[in-house]
């Protein structure tokens, strides 16, 4: 059964409700956190509440609670389901105003969160890997809106999931407006060239994912040469693997890219020591 709580509160399913004049409903004003729990604890929690507190500062929202009364609050929703997977859903938005963009106007910035199941691909796909499509839809600049703040608005991400829905795929690449990649709809992106991780850096457009850092911490550690920077569409046409990072897909390998096969056409062998050592990491 899926958890709620509101405002400081745990609530019944039928009590989670936000007002229809909440700023987050009607303009996509504010931030938020995906957190996998893992029998019971939530995952790099630390992490996830340092990131939605910057992004609530940058976007000038001031969230009504201290970090660790949501850390209270998100460790007493995995108590609720003990021993228990799942995903949270931590929302923070400016809260109820009017129907006017003024943000001074919303009193009360307007906080809850969900913990629930989650499954975004089918178990065959980490087993088989995933084919992707390029889309058409350009990631939003930096000058407009900095990827790294988990904003509500993910029209950008969504438009281009229903081109790779469309084109018969799960997933679709997205492309800064200079042409190189930034992420995907909805996961960072790495490939493996010469036994080399290579991933975007954020400045191109990637989110700064939670996942995406324990992937790049676990490749130092097994001594995997790194590069983060600038990485282009033919690089990985020609990548000897690729594979999806994020909270919900946790790690994902991609064996196509616009019809074109990479590597192997099969999950490669660096993708499934990351895939081991990453399980291991959330025990």
């Amino acid at each position: 059964m899926a958890v709620f709580w509101m405002d400081g509160k745990f609530v019944q399913p039928e009590e989670a409700k936000v007002s229809v004049y909440d700023h987050g409903l009607l303009y996509g004003d504010g931030v938020f956190e995906g957190i996998r729990v893992y029998k019971g604890k939530a995952f790099r929690l630390d992490d996830h509440l340092e990131r939605l507190s910057d992004g609530a500062r940058a976007l000038l929202i001031d969230v009504p609670y201290t970090r660790e009364e949501l850390k209270a609050a998100v460790t007493e929703a995995c108590a609720r389901r003990p021993h228990e997977d799942g995903y949270i859903r931590l929302v923070v938005t400016r809260g109820a105003g009017d129907l006017g963009l003024n943000p001074r106007l919303c009193a009360r910035a307007t906080v809850f969160l969900i913990l629930d199941k989650i499954q975004l691909y089918p178990a065959q796909t980490y087993t088989d890997g995933i084919p992707l499509i390029t889309a058409s839809t350009r990631r939003v600049p930096l000058v407009c809106l900095d990827p790294r703040i988990k904003t509500l608005n993910y029209l950008n991400n969504i438009q281009a999931k229903q081109e790779a829905l469309m084109a018969g795929k799960l997933e679709a690449l997205l492309l800064n407006t200079d042409g190189l990649v930034a992420e995907c709809t909805a996961d960072n992106i790495f490939l493996v060239k010469k036994g080399r991780l290579i991933t975007p850096d954020t400045i191109y457009g990637a989110l700064d994912g939670i996942t995406r850092r324990v992937v790049l911490e676990l490749a130092r550690q097994m001594e995997l040469p790194v590069t983060v920077g600038a990485v282009a569409l033919t690089d990985l046409y020609n990548a000897d693997e690729a594979f999806m990072t994020g909270s919900g897909a946790e790690i994902v390998p991609v064996i196509e890219l616009d019809g074109r096969k990479i590597g192997s056409g099969k999950p490669g062998p660096v993708t499934q020591r990351l895939i081991q050592a990453f399980h291991q990491a959330t025990l």
